[in-house]
């Protein structure tokens, strides 16, 4: 099987492989100290998967700018916008396991972003902050959620939850 990725197969997937060096060779192991992790609920189609991860990632990328890398360019000079200096870790869980990983999120103050399953049914920003505000904290229904930390904090968060397949 021929692979295009640069994550490595289920067995060795660890925030590591990527290089923060201009015009390293990509076998170069880089072990970073913290953490990208998106946790969606498995009940998810997938086509909510993808819309869930992608609106959860950028809310880290703003609020923790040191998680973006270098702006890239290819060899005839065109410019590509920075993305994570580092791979984005994608589980999956349960709706007890999705409630659980929140409040261990909360409790460890961890940077955060949560998707809940309102956002589905509204179309906008406005609509969507609304949404989240409408409701209390203990009785969001949250489909994803994001976190950014230090390795170790963002496992115990993780607790319970499985790499997404």
């Amino acid at each position: 099987m021929q692979t295009t990725y640069k994550t490595r197969p289920y067995g060795d997937r660890q925030s590591h492989g990527m290089s923060t060096e201009p015009h390293a060779p990509a076998s170069s192991d880089v072990r970073f100290d913290t953490k990208i992790a998106v946790l969606l609920r498995d009940d998810l189609e997938p086509w909510q998967r993808l819309n869930v991860t992608a609106f959860l990632v950028s809310g880290l990328g703003t609020a923790v700018p040191e998680v973006i890398g270098e702006p890239y360019e290819d060899a005839d000079g065109v410019a590509y916008q920075p993305m994570f200096r580092q791979p984005v870790l994608v589980f999956e869980g349960t709706k007890e396991t999705m409630t659980a990983a929140h409040a261990r999120a909360l409790s460890r103050a961890l940077p955060r972003a949560v998707f809940t399953a309102d956002l589905f049914t509204t179309g906008n920003d406005r609509d969507n902050r609304a949404a989240v505000r409408a409701v209390p904290t203990a009785e969001l229904d949250l489909v994803g959620l994001a976190v950014y930390g230090p390795r170790n904090g963002v496992d115990k968060v993780l607790k319970g939850a499985r790499m997404h397949p």
